[in-house]
């Protein structure tokens, strides 16, 4: 499979607490990449240094390289607000903006300069349509977004990152704070997804491990145990922690 983010001897730290040590991965393009582990090992700090998102926590240090396109974001010339476009973040609970359900979609666009005028309704619906929304939402797209359910803010927040058009789609347990229909319609459009973006998730269910990914990292104490094709990894694995962890001894 072919590479898209490649993590090179990748430590971060809190203050002086070491979060991931000497970390090394190949991301591949256009999967289902997920991260996952006990809790407190280090997933999620492992996915929010995957678009410098880690940086926005104070006291944070982050040590090696993240390669994107053979590009380290963490270079000294390197725009961060470019490297999150590219790399948007879907996070556990939503967070709709103070605004119509029209305005949140169209709101990276504007800022971004992307589309204007009868343009820019010809986006939101299709974003809309991609996250599976467009049909609740068409009849009162100048709504708060706040009227929304939590499943359909979610929806709506999936929307808004992919109306940036980034290349990687970043998921921080994005179906933990859903109900189970809601969560089904996430997990369908990452299926979808994938023929476009390459997509990493984190999650604490191993279940839902072995029904989105194609690709598996799994993480103990802040190190990178074993990383492979999900098949192999869940049918064969090559760690006696990893095999520990899928018998639920861990």
């Amino acid at each position: 499979m072919e590479s898209h983010i490649q993590v090179r001897d990748l430590n971060t730290y809190y203050s002086d607490l070491q979060a991931l040590k000497a970390v090394n991965l190949d991301i591949p393009r256009q999967q289902i990449t997920v991260i996952m582990g006990p809790s407190g090992c280090g997933k999620t700090t492992l996915l929010k240094t995957l678009n410098r998102f880690l940086e926005l926590i104070d006291g944070t240090r982050v040590t090696g390289k993240v390669m994107i396109d053979g590009e380290n974001i963490y270079g000294r010339d390197m725009d961060v607000t470019e490297i999150r476009k590219k790399a948007g973040l879907l996070a556990q609970r939503p967070y709709p903006l103070p605004m119509s359900i029209f305005d949140n979609v169209a709101y990276g666009m504007r800022i971004h300069g992307m589309v204007k005028g009868h343009n820019l309704n010809t986006a939101v619906q299709h974003y809309l349509e991609v996250a599976g929304l467009w049909e609740e939402v068409k009849d009162r797209l100048r709504a708060p977004a706040t009227a929304l359910s939590i499943g359909q803010q979610q929806r709506l927040c999936l929307a808004r990152g992919l109306a940036v058009e980034p290349e990687i789609l970043l998921g921080d347990e994005p179906t933990s704070a859903l109900d189970p229909i809601s969560a089904q319609h996430i997990e369908q459009r990452l299926h979808e997804l994938k023929q476009k973006y390459t997509i990493v998730l984190v999650t604490h269910i191993l279940r839902q491990a072995k029904r989105l990914a194609d690709y598996v990292v799994f993480m103990y104490l802040g190190e990178v145990v074993e990383a492979g094709p999900a098949q192999e990894v869940f049918e064969h694995p090559k760690k006696e922690r990893t095999r520990a962890y899928l018998e639920g001894q861990i």
